[in-house]
């Protein structure tokens, strides 16, 4: 089921993604200073929650070399395209409309945004105790949404190469100007055979990319810290949170979906 996109239509498209890419590259003037919530709660917070902490992290950690326990069901994004498509495989999204793939994502990310403010709001009550259970766990639900969006346009969260992919996304979301930078551009060739020369290097270091995470969006919690009203903020941060997370993996397998068709047609238009 080869799609009808046009050339021009998918340039179209391809400007919109590097429009809001250059949208992403501003700088919040209190990014770095961000940090200070989380350098205080690693002096406040007792030894047993630190270790809790360190665990969900090391879960993590086995997700990227793994899959873990973050692995996502295929059948259940599947489902999602039907009835207009009956779509039982990876092959068979790929050949999709961007229109099909997107109106999935959106669906997928507008959901996961309430389950995210559900979770903000329940972990908002207890303060500063309750806020260092809310990080691995929001953590967990951005990599399974990154998942989700990475089926939807016809890639396989399951390989090592689209798990860096998707890790590169959550760091996206949280770095400043220079690291959306360097993300943007590590990930331009991300197709390219360069990038498996970088593979081993970049799972090796997953703990920092995590870490680096959770410590960059530590503004965004600063207000969670305050008993009660934190499930106020809890809701609405955890929400804006999900839907950064689930934008920025549109956009980012989007791009990867309207490049290698653009490379298609200008194969094709060649022989």
């Amino acid at each position: 089921m080869p799609t009808t996109e046009t050339a021009e239509f998918l340039e179209q498209e391809l400007r919109k993604i590097e429009k809001w890419e250059k949208d992403q590259k501003g700088l919040w003037f209190w990014e770095k200073i961000g940090r200070i919530p989380f350098a205080l709660l690693d002096k406040l917070t007792p030894q047993f929650i630190q270790d809790k902490i360190g665990i969900a992290i090391d879960e993590l950690g086995s997700y990227i070399q793994t899959g873990g326990q973050y692995l996502i069901s295929e059948k259940t994004i599947f489902n999602k395209f039907k009835p207009d498509n009956d779509v039982t495989s990876l092959a068979q999204v790929i050949q999709l409309p961007l229109a099909n793939m997107d109106e999935v994502a959106d669906e997928l990310m507008n959901s996961r945004k309430k389950v995210a403010a559900i979770q903000g709001a329940t972990t908002g009550i207890g303060g500063i105790f309750t806020l260092a259970i809310d990080i691995p766990v929001l953590l967990g639900l951005s990599l399974k949404v990154l998942q989700e969006i990475a089926l939807c346009y016809g890639y396989d969260p399951k390989e090592k190469a689209e798990r860096i992919f998707i890790v590169k996304c959550l760091q996206f979301t949280s770095s400043d100007i220079v690291g959306k930078r360097a993300i943007l551009e590590d990930l331009s060739d991300f197709n390219s055979n360069r990038k498996n020369n970088r593979m081993i290097s970049q799972l090796q270091g997953w703990r920092e990319v995590v870490t680096t995470y959770r410590d960059n969006f530590g503004w965004k919690k600063l207000f969670q810290l305050v008993p009660i009203a934190g499930v106020i903020f809890g809701a609405l941060i955890n929400r804006s949170t999900i839907q950064d997370v689930a934008e920025t993996g549109i956009m980012l397998y989007k791009k990867r979906r309207i490049l290698e068709r653009i490379q298609q047609k200008e194969g094709l238009s060649e022989a």
